[in-house]
């Protein structure tokens, strides 16, 4: 026999979403700190010209580009990489959201979340065309 699936309750969930942002910033918090550090070590006493702007280089616009860079060793690549981490965080908190009204079975909820998290993953899409 199987066991009768166990209901979350409302405050197991935001329980869940809270500990799952508060640690999903101080991560990504972490990250981008670490790689600030190195960056520094590396070129904290080098001047800057600010006579020419120079873009954000290719191999970091886009998340391929970015894990490379962080494989590679670059600390930039760090920098970029606790950035897509901060960015992540909230769009994790509307899956797991998805997944939790699923299991409710409260539609109403797993509708409205389904349109957010289209909405979140066509504007990450569309901004690398």
């Amino acid at each position: 026999m199987s066991q009768p699936r166990r209901r979350w309750s409302e405050h197991q969930i935001e329980q869940f979403v809270g500990n799952l942002l508060r640690l999903g910033v101080v991560f990504a918090t972490s990250v981008v700190l670490i790689g600030g550090v190195l960056y520094l070590i590396r070129y904290g006493c080098s001047s800057t010209n600010y006579q020419f702007f120079r873009g954000e280089p290719a191999d970091f616009r886009s998340p391929e580009g970015v894990a490379t860079a962080v494989l590679l060793g670059r600390r930039r690549g760090v920098i970029q990489l606790g950035l897509l981490l901060l960015i992540a965080t909230p769009i994790a908190r509307v899956v797991f959201s998805l997944f939790a009204f699923v299991r409710q079975r409260d539609l109403t909820y797993t509708i409205i979340t389904l349109i957010v998290l289209t909405g979140l993953v066509y504007s990450l899409l569309s901004g690398n065309s």
